[in-house]
């Protein structure tokens, strides 16, 4: 029920006014309201004024905004910095002093000068912080945090809602910045892999926001749009790239199918340094189409909106190219129950929905418990649009021009008694061919870079498809004529079938471009030797490379490999440096700080 003046010393249009304005008032609006007539009427009690000082008094606003803002990112792939950056650009566009920054670059310290702050932070692993959130987040979440009652603050959150830890960092963040005492100046906006809408409205909310608080207009008609990019292709725009070469590493009688593609980029205008990321946007397999429109009994030619901008395309093209049909989360089920008379699809999505979730897909969903909506239309319209899938780089553009490398593993699996495929892995393994085209852009990664100097040794540990961004890193320093020293730690199944790029490595070797190699194949013998195991057996003249100011870089699986790795770094610090387990971790730390621990970890 919405408050009515009524009984008041105010005129009967004054009133009629006031009771358009109040309902549609935000409370951060009325605070600012109530505070601006007490400041108003202390001035009145204060001083005798006359008419000219009173509009000299009120044209002035009561809390005007600082003109700074800090602009602080945690970013793992680069999304969240690409974002944090665009958002600076806007915001310099709106004559603000723009402060962007890494959260490990920026010192937590200085975060009681802050009056202004934004937090762009994507959620790593089980509801982790990114790697350069890490520090920041373990400061902010300590004893050590200061009060911030003069903070204003907002979070945009990155993540997957397939993990069940969705956008965790950036309600972490956001709750403890309440607790120290800021004020939001916009909601948190959490969002998913498709983020660019979510995260414009997000900005625009936050610049209407300062407004609000502040008490002055923001004119944001010549501020930049929130995605700018070099090339005129991006991720909202991706160019269509050839495939060259589409070829499997793996011998004979392997386990496993690693493709490698080669794809030109002729003509795009996209460059890349290595430790980037090529973004790609796959087809879901057209059989699993079909056996979803086989179920639902819809016409597969029916046209559908796709998009805010009402472009329409068959339900069938809808499926294969626009919307994701293999991974089920929570969110898509919440509105799936929307549209849905099923009393035992309700009773599920109220209950511990994590078991169910694991491994299947929309047609097992739509088999266990039928179709929703009305329409073609209305069953679209709560599908998450199709996400591009990101893979490490695995060329160097200086020594492959106009071309990209990627490497890649078919994924293959059984659960819940069908047959799984990776959608995009299986798309480049069993269907696509040289001449066929993928849309594709560049993801830049300033956290995988090889070191500005040239001299400064590196070490790599990448098992299986993890040494692609290492082939990028040895190819350009090959072609820079770097004199570093270089050491790769590589790991697969078998020696004769699963090295791969083996005769590239040995020839590097011989030449000198690469220093050292250690490899582990863990099904050539009794008992299983991984990537740690090597590094383990070099520990002395590993920690030495450390100590010179060796570069460690880990690409690979997060929740097994780098873990493991990362365990064992610790234990070779600590037995060859004579540290305890606490001043080991601080020697990673202080690595991490320093751009020398740099992971890209999947």
């Amino acid at each position: 029920m919405q408050l009515q003046v009524t009984n008041s010393p105010y005129n009967q249009e004054q009133v009629e006014l006031l009771n358009k304005l109040l309902p549609t008032l935000s409370e951060s609006q009325k605070i600012w309201l109530t505070g601006y007539l007490a400041a108003t009427q202390q001035v009145g009690a204060a001083t005798t004024t006359t008419v000219a000082d009173v509009k000299t008094e009120t044209e002035t606003p009561v809390a005007t905004i600082p003109k700074e803002i800090t602009i602080l990112y945690g970013s793992q792939t680069g999304n969240a910095q690409k974002l944090a950056e665009n958002a600076g650009e806007k915001f310099k566009g709106l004559d603000f002093q723009v402060t962007v920054s890494s959260m490990s670059d920026f010192k937590p310290n200085n975060l009681k000068k802050v009056k202004n702050l934004l937090i762009v932070v994507s959620t790593h692993g089980e509801g982790e912080p990114p790697d350069n959130a890490l520090s920041f987040h373990e400061f902010l979440h300590g004893r050590r945090a200061p009060k911030l009652d003069d903070l204003r603050f907002s979070v945009l959150a990155l993540g997957d809602s397939s993990y069940e830890f969705f956008c965790q960092t950036g309600k972490e963040f956001d709750s403890r910045l309440e607790e120290l005492g800021g004020i939001r100046v916009q909601d948190r906006v959490d969002c998913d892999l498709d983020f660019e809408e979510p995260a414009a409205d997000w900005l625009e909310g936050v610049v209407n926001g300062l407004n609000t608080v502040g008490g002055t207009t923001v004119s944001t008609g010549d501020a930049p749009s929130v995605e700018t990019t070099e090339s005129s292709y991006s991720r909202t725009n991706p160019f269509r790239a050839e495939v060259l070469e589409n070829i499997n590493l793996n011998g004979r009688g392997s386990n496993k199918e690693t493709r490698h593609l080669e794809l030109s980029l002729e003509g795009s205008g996209l460059v890349y340094k290595p430790g980037d990321s090529l973004g790609v946007y796959p087809e879901n397999d057209p059989k699993l189409v079909e056996e979803i429109l086989n179920e639902l009994k819809w016409n597969e030619d029916e046209k559908v909106v796709i998009n805010k901008q009402g472009d329409e395309v068959s339900l069938r093209q809808a499926l294969i190219n626009h919307f994701e049909i293999t991974v089920l989360t929570k969110p898509l089920l919440e509105n799936i129950v929307n549209l849905s008379e099923n009393k035992k699809l309700k009773e599920l999505v109220e209950s511990d929905l994590k078991e169910y979730l694991k491994g299947r897909d929309l047609l097992d969903l739509i088999r266990d418990y039928g179709g929703w909506g009305q329409t073609a239309q209305e069953f679209v319209s709560v599908l998450r649009k199709m996400p591009p899938r990101l893979y490490s780089i695995a060329s160097s553009l200086t020594s492959n021009p106009d071309e990209v490398h990627l490497t890649i593993g078919a994924v293959r699996y059984q659960t819940h008694g069908r047959d799984r495929n990776g959608v995009c892995s299986i798309l480049c393994s069993e269907r696509l061919e040289p001449g066929d085209t993928l849309p594709v852009f560049i993801q830049s990664n300033q956290n995988f870079k090889l070191p500005e100097n040239n001299e400064t040794p590196i070490i790599m540990v990448g098992p299986g498809t993890g040494i692609a961004p290492f082939r990028s890193f040895i190819q350009e320093r090959e072609e820079l004529g770097a004199e570093g020293k270089s050491w790769l730690f590589f790991g697969d199944q078998h020696f004769v079938t699963d090295f791969l790029y083996q005769t590239e490595w040995q020839r590097w070797l011989k030449d000198g471009v690469l220093t050292k190699m250690d490899v582990a194949f863990s099904r050539d013998t009794d008992k299983k030797v991984y990537v740690q195991h090597k590094m383990l057996e070099q520990s002395k003249e590993l920690f030495s490379w450390l100590e010179e100011g060796a570069v460690v870089y880990i690409c690979g699986d997060e929740k097994h490999m780098a873990h493991d790795v990362h365990n064992t770094l610790i234990e070779i610090i600590k037995t060859e440096g004579g540290m305890s387990q606490e001043k080991a971790e601080e020697y990673i730390a202080t690595m991490q700080q320093e751009k020398r621990y740099q992971r890209d970890v999947y």
